[in-house]
């Protein structure tokens, strides 16, 4: 417990100031002081046990006992104040049953039958094992926290040439501001000026700085590691990348799973029992056979101290909590501890395709010219046609061309909805399109199917060659389809709204189960509704997607993912589950990180209650003592709270 100082002392400090890295920083030296304390408080209680039962037999040869008491009383409240003053209030509130009030009735009446030293080795062994509680949650926090301390504390407005230092909520879009080396980026923008590298580690985990030029966007939250960059903001804070990501950590531990829901429901019920069943092993036997009180009373105790939920109170949501702190330091945002839950369950991944197995960036990856046509006349050609068209695959061609178009050269320009362009090029009539194009205009021709987007050239009816156009696949979406199945994935598929064509030379190369293409983003809920339809109960589907026409679908999987990287906002704040960097392959990470999470919580639960069940039988037989009740509860607790760390690495 915070003592009333420091507690003041953090209400006065907090209450004047206004940056939040300053609170941070105020709250993290606090935490440090009371962790000191408690572990002066700790060491002091120990060397008054330990005095306390060397001398025990001169301490006890005082008058009245005085010197036993006053030395094990001391260590007796030194380790356990917190845990009394905690149930004391506790029980002025209504919350009579938990760990405190069983620790508190336990002790005491050992003190009453006379067991001191036992009284107090329960308190203090109960206060080591909180200490340990304590060191393990804040590791756990840190992976959490690092992302909360890349908040930016200030942006420098560029205004009339001159450098202002000011708050980054107080910067409008459209403003200019300037990043120095070393500096974070305090709002999402595009670079206008200047070229550096840039530490993107705090957001995506990536280890690799990136290259950033002019005309490339940054993000809020990145740190500038060499040169000096101009950025016109494009974001106002509140809608900013760092501002959604810290929003989505600061809320993730709301969101409980349905196994910490069931301990805590469980607790309600199992610690009246618990106290009940102690209460008639202390009387029924002395009244029913004639024994004596004391000696029941003692096993009542033992009972008791044995029974305490400690393992479970603080094993599983520190389980969960290291689950969403692990998979944070690998750049995956798990918007709460239930849906670690339900990626330990899925069976079936669906994929979208463009920007989430592929790069979304068009290229021209073949040139095959017909009909005494070459190469370079035929990309030249589709350039001049395509030179009116915005469409990504017109830029691609034109990119590919690499040389200046004439605009002048093309006249009578038509696009055909469905089909492609119709254009008079230097008097010579040139149709760029797709299939569907050559056969509407009874073109002869000797290809129909083409491994990519094929754009087909006609010139003056007659048919000079096609130009292929692929979106490139991630460098590593096969490593994730082959993870995927290593884990055991059952099915995995990918709903696309490309041509069918790209769509199977995707799945073929990639190796996946099924595929559907040419789909509207209703059509893939519909299609995905129909996938939960046929899941068995305990198997779940994740959809996994980046844009905005993403947004409906990862709504309705049972768990769903966004690349949140380049996705669209509209796709991150719908997604249970945000991947920072865009790989495909932190999907079978997060299915992984989520088993893993839940099989050590489950460890955690079985090894509890075994033990507990062990003990509390040989209590009630008289064949356990207070220091045997200890290990069966303290020592549990670390046992549980020792195994939970496993999820960190």
């Amino acid at each position: 417990m915070m003592s009333p100082k420091l507690t003041e002392m953090k209400k006065n400090h907090l209450k004047n100031l206004d940056c939040a890295s300053c609170a941070a920083n105020i709250e993290d030296n606090l935490k440090g002081l009371e962790g000191g304390r408690e572990l002066f408080l700790i060491v002091s209680a120990v060397v008054l046990f330990v005095l306390g039962l060397i001398f025990r037999r001169e301490l006890h040869n005082t008058p009245y006992s005085i010197g036993e008491y006053l030395v094990l009383s001391s260590a007796y409240l030194l380790s356990g104040w917190g845990i009394l003053s905690s149930a004391g209030r506790n029980i002025l509130r209504g919350k009579v049953f938990d760990e405190n009030f069983l620790m508190t009735i336990a002790t005491l009446g050992a003190i009453f039958i006379h067991e001191l030293p036992e009284a107090v080795g329960v308190m203090l062994f109960f206060k080591v094992g909180e200490f340990f509680q304590n060191l393990s949650v804040n590791r756990s926090r840190r992976s959490i926290k690092s992302l909360l301390e890349i908040r930016p504390d200030y942006a420098n407005l560029k205004v009339d040439g001159q450098i202002k230092k000011i708050s980054p909520e107080e910067v409008n879009i459209g403003d200019i501001i300037v990043i120095r080396p070393g500096e974070k980026v305090p709002l999402d923008g595009e670079v206008i000026a200047g070229s550096s590298q840039v530490d993107t580690s705090a957001l995506t985990g990536e280890s690799m700085p990136r290259t950033v030029k002019a005309g490339e966007a940054v993000l809020a939250g990145m740190i500038n590691k060499v040169g000096v960059l101009t950025v016109k903001v494009t974001k106002s804070f509140g809608e900013s990348s760092i501002s959604k990501i810290l929003d989505l950590v600061e809320n993730a531990e709301g969101k409980k799973a349905e196994t910490e829901k069931f301990i805590t429901r469980f607790a309600r019920s199992y610690t009246p029992i618990v106290v009940s069943g102690a209460l008639a092993v202390a009387v029924l036997p002395p009244l029913l056979t004639g024994a004596g009180f004391s000696e029941w009373i003692y096993r009542a105790l033992v009972l008791l101290v044995i029974s305490c939920p400690c393992a479970l109170a603080i094993s599983i949501p520190l389980g969960y909590f290291g689950g969403v702190g692990g998979a944070s330091r690998r750049g995956i945002l798990v918007k709460g501890s239930n849906f670690l839950d339900v990626l330990a369950k899925v069976s079936t991944v669906v994929f979208d395709k463009t920007g989430t197995l592929t790069k979304g960036v068009f290229k021209v990856t073949q040139v095959v010219p017909k009909n005494g046509f070459t190469e370079e006349k035929l990309i030249h050609l589709a350039a001049e046609a395509e030179s009116q068209s915005n469409h990504p695959i017109a830029q691609s061609i034109l990119e590919a061309y690499g040389g200046d178009v004439d605009p002048s050269v093309v006249e009578d320009y038509e696009e055909i909805a469905g089909h492609g362009i119709r254009a008079r090029v230097r008097d010579r009539v040139v149709l760029a399109g797709n299939d569907r194009l050559l056969h509407r205009e009874n073109i002869e021709h000797d290809v129909c199917d083409v491994d990519g987007t094929a754009v087909h050239i006609v010139v003056d009816d007659l048919y000079a060659g096609y130009i292929v156009i692929a979106d490139e696949l991630k460098e590593d979406a096969l490593r994730a389809i082959r993870a995927l199945k290593g884990l055991g994935v059952e099915k995995i598929a990918m709903l696309t709204g490309d041509s069918k064509e790209v769509a199977e030379s995707v799945a073929r190369r990639l190796g996946l189960d099924s595929y559907l293409a040419e789909l509207l983003p209703e059509e893939k809920v519909a299609a995905v509704e129909k996938l939960l339809g046929e899941a068995e109960e305990d198997d779940k589907v994740t959809f996994v997607g980046d844009g905005i026409n993403d947004a409906p679908v990862i709504a309705r999987a049972d768990v769903g993912i966004a690349m949140g990287g380049l996705g669209s906002d509209a796709a991150i704040e719908t997604a249970d589950v945000v991947i920072m960097t865009d790989a495909p392959s932190k999907v079978a990470e997060a299915i992984e990180i989520g088993r893993k999470t839940h099989k050590i919580v489950w460890e955690n639960i079985g090894l509890a209650f075994a033990v507990k069940g062990v003990f509390i039988v040989l209590g009630v037989l008289g064949l356990a003592t207070m220091w045997e009740a200890v290990f069966a509860d303290v020592g549990v607790a670390l046992i549980a709270i020792f195994n939970v760390t496993r999820v960190l690495r």
